[in-house]
């Protein structure tokens, strides 16, 4: 079984449920195209999130004999994999007083949303950088490294000269990435500078279109594929691109997304997103209130994601 975020919203009876599902699409599209496999249960023990399947590591191939002759023998390989699901979110506080003199500012809508984007963007850095050996998942970073899917690009676009002297060779090198997948992909996911710079590489090569989905959200496309900036990740401390740009250069990563990809994985049931508010009317001056989001992602097949890497942008 799958869901999207838009099905498990029909699923709820609850118009503040469905309020805070569309805040989380709102604040992600990557969570919004995303395809969840809603089948993981918890261990004997209760205490896991763990999701086992087959991943295709390489394709099988086809090739021709001669008369009295054998084929050579090759078989499509795939690997036993697992990944786990966590628990994102957090909780907030805000006092009963404050709540009711908030005026036009609903604090408590205020608080809900600033703790779903947070949750978003928290997601987002997992769904990248994520490494299971540090608690959670394996984001793209590390499900492609030592693939065959990583490209290498050669060309420099620090400056807005080398943007119109180079754009021809960085669409050399983009049909070349995207044509690593098997199939299209579905999202091109990228930090703000970047999309920047594909934009402008996209418009000069007539390649660029914008339009406005059902949220009102501009969506950017390049060749008819969305680009995504993925945001900043903010750790409490420190703020950082979740696509990160190291000495000047950074990376695109294309996505085709399916259960047979990318996809995400989550809990049986449609309980993707919960959130929890306070009641107002209840005893008690400082209200809690509660936003949770229980996934992870798995890649089925090392084909359906590709990273361009060591794209060179400048500081």
């Amino acid at each position: 079984m799958a869901i999207t975020l838009a099905e498990a919203k029909v699923g709820m009876a609850d118009k503040v449920d469905q309020q805070i599902v569309d805040m989380f699409r709102r604040s992600s599209l990557l969570l919004d195209n995303m395809v969840f496999d809603n089948v993981i249960t918890p261990g004997t023990g209760g205490s896991t999130l763990t999701y086992g399947y087959i991943q295709m590591k390489t394709p099988s191939t086809a090739a021709v004999r001669t008369i009295n002759s054998e084929f050579t023998p090759g078989e499509a390989k795939r690997e036993q994999k697992t990944t786990n699901a966590v628990i994102m979110g957090g909780s907030f506080q805000i006092d009963r007083v404050l709540q009711n003199t908030s005026g036009a500012v609903d604090e408590l809508a205020f608080q809900a949303e600033q703790k779903i984007k947070a949750t978003a963007n928290y997601f987002h850095n997992m769904a990248i950088n994520g490494d299971s050996q540090k608690g959670g998942f394996d984001g793209l970073k590390k499900l492609l490294g030592g693939t065959a899917n990583q490209v290498t690009s050669q060309v420099s676009l620090t400056t807005s000269a080398e943007l119109d002297e180079n754009y021809n060779a960085f669409l050399d090198e983009m049909d070349a990435f995207l044509s690593t997948l098997d199939g299209n992909a579905s999202l091109l996911l990228m930090n703000r500078a970047m999309l920047i710079k594909l934009r402008s590489i996209a418009r000069r090569a007539g390649y660029y279109e914008r339009t406005r989905d059902d949220f009102g959200r501009v969506v950017e496309t390049y060749a008819g594929i969305p680009m995504v900036d993925m945001g900043k990740f903010f750790d409490g401390e420190n703020t950082t691109d979740v696509v990160a740009t190291e000495d000047g250069k950074t990376c695109i990563y294309a996505v085709s997304l399916g259960l047979d990809g990318f996809h995400g994985i989550a809990p049986q049931g449609e309980g993707v997103i919960q959130c929890f508010m306070p009641d107002l009317n209840t005893p008690g001056a400082v209200k809690t209130g509660e936003v949770e989001l229980v996934a992870g992602v798995a890649l089925k097949n090392t084909l359906k994601a590709a990273v361009l890497q060591d794209i060179a942008i400048g500081e």
